[in-house]
């Protein structure tokens, strides 16, 4: 006798649909962790920013901002492009099998990061003081220059092992030991020093034990992941090939560009003002860089993505992601920029009343961050497909715009000034990496479903507004700026699923589904 079969049968999945659903399992996957470390840090750190600000003060915090922009541009040619080398040239080895040329290239990039570092470290020490008195006019740096030589070197080796460790495709480990070991470890170090009347000697001290303690984690880390011909203790050691080194030389000149784009604004306002607008700026700033946090765990991930899909010339594909991806990290960053706008003032007044001025940078500098969140991973497409060029074109003449905007806006308008500039180069530069994107792969990260993001970006912003208006008695302004971030993301998040979801936003919404429950 024969039974029915009352099983439905499983809806028919196109080939094109189940690649992108692999992918992008994979990407919520490594991205996941990523986000939960940044999203630990930035927690963590505005806390401790808060602490900062009020144990050292904004003169303290304007000495310590100059001081890393003259570390961050020797660090630049210090590094000689090899830190960022070790994501591609590591994970090239090991997909080979060539355990001898990927001891030799760990070792002797080691070698030339630790050397070179120890010559800028002395130019940071002996050049230093003269920058301090006649570019920054703050003597007050004189006495900090060792340290931020030390924090220097650190640094440099704790990129270049976190990269390896990527190139492992271990960046769940990486993530561990910087974020939720290194991070809280400086922290507690400097709430102990500065306790102790450390004051930012204290804080310096702090960062360069808590860097020595993550480089010895990540070199344990890499030793371990290191395949057993990568471990051998003698043998010989070949020179690195000439790939690393044209590799290492566009790296660094992209890395030069950047520099200045992201550090221009600081030298100029310690330039043309004071250690004290600085300090405010730096604060302001350090907050506008959270705002794109969901691009950053994103472009973690879908960069070696990127590379793989053009290489097999899965080009469908690729824009597919992209276009979903950026659509997502647009809709996941809206919340947090409607909160960070609406609420500017409460958020500066709570590092102090000296820092209340740059309210007006978080605004102008968010709106920038949208742009750059609107637009996607579009720099990395041009840079892991081959069109670099076209990335350095674009940075080396923005680089020049952004100077140029610095120079006549900081006299007029201060900080409010910088943040101009800063916003303006954002927006150009994006909008030109599409236009280059478009001219050479015939991309493009918008389609007709970015409209429903539109009621749930006014719904947001309308709760919170609401909240905002009637909490307005409540004396500890933190507490609003909380209820607030959570309440947006409620309402963005429902009228999104209330309007309904295509097709791929709902592959997205299993996959990050997945993790969470995971």
């Amino acid at each position: 006798m024969s039974t029915l079969n009352t099983t439905m049968p499983e809806p028919v999945v196109s080939p094109e649909t189940q690649k992108f659903r692999s992918q992008m399992g994979h990407i919520s996957r490594h991205s996941g962790m990523f986000f939960l470390g940044t999203m630990f840090t930035a927690a963590a750190g505005y806390l401790f920013k808060v602490y900062l600000a009020r144990a050292l003060g904004v003169e303290a915090l304007g000495i310590y901002a100059l001081g890393m922009t003259i570390i961050g541009f020797l660090g630049l040619f210090s590094g000689l492009g090899l830190a960022q080398s070790g994501v591609r040239f590591v994970a090239l080895y090991v997909a080979t099998n060539k355990g001898l040329q990927l001891r030799s290239f760990i070792v002797r990039a080691f070698a030339l990061l630790l050397g070179a570092n120890l010559l800028a470290g002395a130019l940071v020490v002996f050049a230093g003081p003269w920058v301090a008195e006649h570019l920054y006019h703050t003597p007050a740096l004189d006495r900090y220059f060792k340290l931020f030589a030390l924090i220097m070197i650190f640094g440099a080796l704790t990129t270049f092992f976190g990269q390896v460790l990527q190139g492992y495709k271990d960046v769940s480990r990486r993530t561990i030991i910087t974020n939720f070991v290194g991070t809280p470890l400086m922290m507690l170090l400097t709430v102990g020093l500065v306790m102790l009347g450390g004051g930012l000697w204290g804080y310096l001290v702090a960062q360069v034990l808590g860097a020595a303690a993550v480089v010895v984690m990540l070199v344990i880390a890499t030793w371990r992941l290191s395949p057993p011909t990568a471990r051998l203790l003698r043998g010989p050691v070949l020179p690195l090939e000439s790939q690393v080194f044209s590799f290492g030389t566009v790296v660094f000149g992209i890395g030069l560009l950047e520099f200045f784009l992201a550090q221009a604004d600081k030298i100029l306002i310690g330039v043309y003002t004071n250690a004290r607008e600085v300090g405010i700026y730096a604060v302001a700033m350090a907050i506008v860089a959270f705002i794109p946090v969901a691009l950053q765990s994103v472009n973690q991930i879908f960069s070696p993505t990127i590379a793989d899909l053009h290489s097999r010339g899965e080009r469908a594909l690729l824009e597919r992601l992209f276009q979903t991806l950026t659509k997502w990290i647009l809709g996941l960053t809206l919340p947090l920029a409607a909160v960070t706008i609406l609420f500017s003032r409460p958020l500066m007044r709570i590092f102090g009343p000296d820092f209340e001025a740059g309210w007006i940078v978080l605004v102008i500098g968010t709106l920038g961050q949208l742009v750059n969140c609107g637009t996607g991973s579009v720099g990395y497409l041009l840079m892991m497909s081959g069109n670099q060029k076209r990335l350095i074109k674009v940075q080396a003449i923005m680089t020049g715009v952004t100077i140029l905007l610095n120079v006549v806006m900081i006299p007029k308008w201060g900080i409010a000034g910088a943040a101009l500039s800063s916003a303006i180069t954002n927006a150009t530069s994006n909008a030109w990496y599409l236009r280059e994107l478009r001219s050479s792969l015939g991309m493009s990260p918008y389609n007709r479903s970015y409209w429903r993001l539109l009621p749930p970006a006014l719904a947001s912003i309308a709760s919170v507004l609401v909240l905002r208006s009637t909490l307005s008695g409540v004396k500890h302004e933190w507490i609003v700026i909380v209820l607030s971030g959570v309440l947006s993301y409620a309402v963005f998040v429902n009228v999104a699923m209330a309007i309904g979801l295509n097709d791929d936003d709902r592959i997205v919404t299993r996959a990050v589904w997945a993790r969470i429950r995971t």
